[in-house]
């Protein structure tokens, strides 16, 4: 995102401290095409920006690569595109690399899509290839296609006809990351001018005339009409994108900010965010935020509008759960929206845990949960140690006043009918595994704190097992209760006082309560 003196600024960048190496791979995406064509003639022969802080400058022969996929959608056609680019390579002296694609099967992309993912997936290849060999940084590296303004502007209209955000109106950016568009300003009728004058050839794809695929609809029907009302048409949907991508890119910043602040656990495969804050954002703010949570967890999978708003109506509702893209599941329940991938699901369980139930671990065991009345005139303490459980660690007796589940007058707790408070009939607790910084107050230690890590280090749990450890706690992200099996944070032990407990226990799974509520 430039700021307003560097957008501004009038006095081109010119090479600095930290540069790139001159060596650099710069390769050329070539289809053979007028566009490609062109690209490739004026990175020999003429100026361009190609992003590396030189401004519009010469490139260096030396760097010049070229990479040309042949997608053999067209039978001797694209034979042909590959003969015609490698003569072409021949005679500008420029290496080539030929890349040949199969699209026996799509997995169900659509074919341009595919192909065009194809081609990137190529370039990058080639470009860790070439940076490998020359022992250049991969960022110093460029990636150059040759899209032109009227490709920026049949996208705008494309994205507008299928219905699209600021960032499909954006269209397509001047550069991301080491992928740069030197010619963007340029038209596809300017770049066929070029190469007349030139006296150099290219090559016609005889599809391009086929208006049932809905670029060429745009660029034979809609783009005509609309020039016919605006001469400058390229020119002005160009700057109608700028403003667009920049807009976009603040306010997806914005976004990674506000998700970060809200999010309250994060592991492989798995997200938990307060909902909160979720919910207290502008809309428009909590969509994005829903988008990058859902695109962290499953980067290649597209999700669409109408589950951003399911997921944002459960947060609305304050539960509910839904499958997205990706196979990421969504889940909105107790203040919290958690997205895990199928792998999370299959690994130690991250969840709330009610009062009364039980939940599966990944051991082949069940933590389960229940609330136990101290009877008038038992010690709580001796309750607790008198459990057979208790002295082999896989079972632990927490006072429900500590967790913030009041039980403000005791005479609801005596006799058989006693009733439970409605605050301490919602009770959960939060149950995943531990986590890099986790730190507890050790039962027996008065207090003091102590790093989860050394405690397992001591309890000689090895590195490999840690991740199936059960920790329970307040909430996501919340203070330790108890690790399971291995030991009670002091804050939680009951004490004589306590006249309402929650009993936690580890049992094998054919132990498990037939009865128990899953979590």
């Amino acid at each position: 995102m430039p700021t307003v003196a560097q957008h501004y600024r009038t006095v081109p960048a010119r090479a600095a401290a930290g540069a790139p190496p001159a060596a650099a791979p710069v390769v050329l995406m070539v289809s053979g095409g007028a566009d490609s064509t062109a690209l490739l003639v004026m990175a020999c022969t003429s100026r361009l920006d190609i992003g590396d802080g030189r401004g519009t400058a010469r490139v260096a022969r030396e760097r010049l690569h070229v990479l040309h996929v042949n997608h053999h959608l067209r039978g001797d056609a694209s034979d042909g595109d590959e003969r015609y680019v490698r003569e072409l390579c021949d005679r500008f002296g420029l290496p080539l690399c030929v890349e040949h694609a199969d699209f026996s099967d799509l997995g169900g992309s659509n074919l341009e899509a595919a192909a065009r993912e194809v081609r990137y997936a190529a370039a990058r290849r080639y470009v860790r290839e070439l940076s490998e060999k020359l022992g250049t940084p991969r960022s110093a590296a460029r990636i150059l296609t040759a899209h032109t303004a009227s490709d920026r502007t049949e996208t705008f209209f494309m994205n507008a006809i299928r219905g699209s955000g600021p960032a499909g109106l954006s269209s397509i950016p001047r550069r991301r990351n080491i992928i740069v568009r030197p010619l963007i300003e340029r038209t596809h009728e300017d770049l066929c001018r070029y190469l007349e004058v030139a006296g150099i050839p290219w090559r016609e794809d005889e599809s391009n005339g086929d208006i049932s695929y809905l670029r060429n609809f745009v660029r034979h029907r809609v783009v005509p009409k609309a020039r016919e009302r605006n001469p400058e048409l390229e020119r002005a949907i160009g700057s109608t994108c700028d403003i667009l991508g920049e807009e976009d890119a603040f306010m997806a910043h914005l976004a990674a900010s506000a998700l970060r602040a809200c999010t309250l656990r994060t592991d492989e495969g798995l997200m938990v965010i307060d909902a909160s804050r979720l919910a207290s954002a502008e809309l428009a703010l909590a969509r994005r935020m829903v988008r990058l949570a859902h695109k962290r967890l499953a980067p290649d999978a597209r999700i669409e509008m109408r589950h951003v708003e399911q997921v944002l109506a459960c947060v609305a509702s304050g539960s509910g759960s839904l499958s997205l893209p990706g196979g990421v599941d969504a889940r909105m329940e107790f203040g919290a929206l958690a997205f895990r991938t199928p792998c999370a699901r299959e690994r130690l369980v991250a969840a709330w845990l009610g009062v009364p139930a039980s939940i599966p671990l990944a051991n082949q065991a069940m933590l389960v949960s229940e609330l136990v009345r101290v009877p008038s005139g038992t010690n709580p303490v001796a309750l607790a140690l008198d459990d057979r459980g208790a002295a082999d660690g896989s079972v632990a007796y927490i006072d429900a006043a500590a967790l913030g589940y009041a039980v403000h007058d005791p005479s609801h707790l005596r006799g058989a009918d006693a009733t439970i408070p409605a605050d301490v009939r919602s009770a959960r607790l939060w149950v995943d595994a531990p986590a890099p910084g986790d730190i507890m107050c050790p039962l027996g230690m008065s207090g003091r704190t102590k790093k989860l890590s050394d405690i397992l280090n001591e309890a000689h749990v090895s590195v490999a097992d840690r991740p199936s450890v059960p920790v329970v706690r307040t909430a996501p992200g919340g203070a330790v209760v108890w690790v399971a099996g291995i030991r009670l944070d002091d804050r939680f032990k009951c004490t004589p006082a306590s006249r309402l407990l929650i009993k936690l226990a580890v049992r094998p799974l054919n132990r498990a309560p037939e009865d128990a509520a899953m979590g």
